[in-house]
C-alpha cells in the first residue's frame, strides 16, 4: 500500500511539473502574439468616401502563402489562413441624423450583424438644434468591406480607419495548450477512480480542480478571439452640420431677466476693470508731467508768500 501510494505522488508530481513547462511554453506563445500583431489599417481624412481596400478574404482570414521543398526538389506552395480582428472607425457629417441613423441600423441587419451600443446627444446652438452620435455595428469579417463603404455613403466622411490584429499564432497556443490540459484531466480523471485513501483523493482532487479552472479559463479566452474573428466591429459618428454662428441672433427683449442681470453686472465689472487698467497705463505719464509742474507751483507760491511778507 506505501508503494502504490509513492508511486501517486510521484505521478501527481510529474504531471505538475509538466504542466508547468506547458504554461511556460504558452505564456512564450503568448509574448508572440503581442510583439507578431499585423495592423493593416487605412486612415481617409477629408470630405470624401470610398470603400475600404483590403487583402482579406471571408471569415476574418487572409491567405497566406508558405513554400516548402517536395522530395523531388519543386517548390510547393501551401496556403495557411490568417486570422485576423478586423475593427473601423468612422465620423460621418449627415444631413439628418434620425435618416442616417435609421440607415446604418439597416446596413447592420442587411449583413447579418447587430448595433451593440448607440448614443445620441441633442446640442444648441443659438434657437437652433443639431443631434450627434455614435453607433457600434458588428457584422461578419467577411462583409467588412462592405459594410464600411456603405456606411461612408451614408453623407460626407470626417474620418475613416480600419486596423487588423493578427491572432492566428494567439489561437494556435490556446488550442495547443487546451489539448494538453485536457489530456492531463483524463489523466488525472484515471488517477482519481484509482485512489484508495482519502489522502490520494483529496491531492488528485486539488490537482484536477486548478486544471479544469485552467482548461475553462482558455476556453472562455479563446472563445472571445473566434467570436472577435468572426464578427468585425465598426464605429460610426454621425454628425449633422451645426448651424452657421453668423445666422443665430437673439433681440435684446427676448433676453431672460436673470441673464440679463448677469450680463449687466459683468458689463460694470468690465468697466470698473478697463478703468483700472487705463489709470495704471497713464500714471507713469501724470508723475512724469505732473512732478515738474508741482515744482513750478511751489516755487511760484513760495515767492508770493516772501512777496507778501515784505509788504
Amino acid at each position: 500500500m506505501d508503494t502504490r501510494r509513492l508511486l501517486l505522488v510521484v505521478t501527481v508530481a510529474v504531471l505538475v511539473a509538466l504542466a508547468g513547462c506547458s504554461g511556460a511554453g504558452g505564456g512564450a506563445g503568448g509574448g508572440a502574439d503581442a510583439g507578431g500583431d499585423v495592423p493593416e489599417s487605412r486612415s481617409l481624412e477629408g470630405d470624401g468616401g470610398g470603400a475600404s481596400n483590403g487583402a482579406e478574404d471571408g471569415g476574418g482570414g487572409t491567405a497566406e502563402a508558405t513554400y516548402t521543398v517536395s522530395e523531388d526538389g519543386e517548390t510547393v506552395a501551401a496556403v495557411a489562413e490568417r486570422r485576423l480582428i478586423r475593427t473601423g472607425d468612422l465620423r460621418v457629417t449627415v444631413d439628418s441624423f434620425e435618416e442616417a441613423d435609421a440607415e446604418a441600423r439597416s446596413i447592420a441587419e442587411e449583413y447579418g450583424g447587430f448595433v451593440s451600443d448607440s448614443t445620441r446627444e441633442i446640442r444648441e446652438r443659438g434657437d437652433e438644434n443639431y443631434t450627434v452620435g455614435s453607433l457600434t455595428i458588428r457584422v461578419p469579417s467577411e462583409d467588412f468591406d462592405a459594410a464600411v463603404a456603405d456606411l461612408e455613403a451614408l453623407g460626407t466622411v470626417d474620418r475613416s480607419t480600419t486596423e487588423s490584429r493578427d491572432v492566428t499564432d494567439r489561437i494556435a497556443d490556446l488550442e495547443a495548450r487546451l489539448e494538453n490540459r485536457r489530456a492531463e484531466r483524463d489523466r488525472l480523471r484515471e488517477l482519481y477512480e484509482e485512489a484508495n485513501t482519502t489522502e490520494d483523493v483529496l491531492a488528485v482532487q486539488s490537482e484536477l480542480s486548478d486544471v479544469q479552472a485552467e482548461i475553462e479559463r482558455m476556453e472562455t479566452q479563446l472563445a472571445s478571439l473566434e467570436e472577435r474573428v468572426a464578427l468585425s466591429t465598426i464605429r460610426v459618428e454621425l454628425r449633422e452640420e451645426p448651424p452657421d454662428p453668423s445666422t443665430v441672433s437673439t433681440a435684446w427683449y427676448d433676453t431672460g431677466v436673470v441673464t440679463a442681470f448677469l450680463e449687466s453686472v459683468r458689463g460694470l465689472g468690465t468697466v470698473l476693470r478697463a478703468a483700472v487698467v487705463g489709470a495704471a497705463y497713464a500714471a507713469p505719464y501724470l508723475l512724469a508731467a505732473g512732478l515738474p509742474l508741482l515744482g513750478v507751483g511751489f516755487a511760484i507760491r513760495r515767492r508770493l508768500s516772501r512777496s507778501n511778507a515784505e509788504e
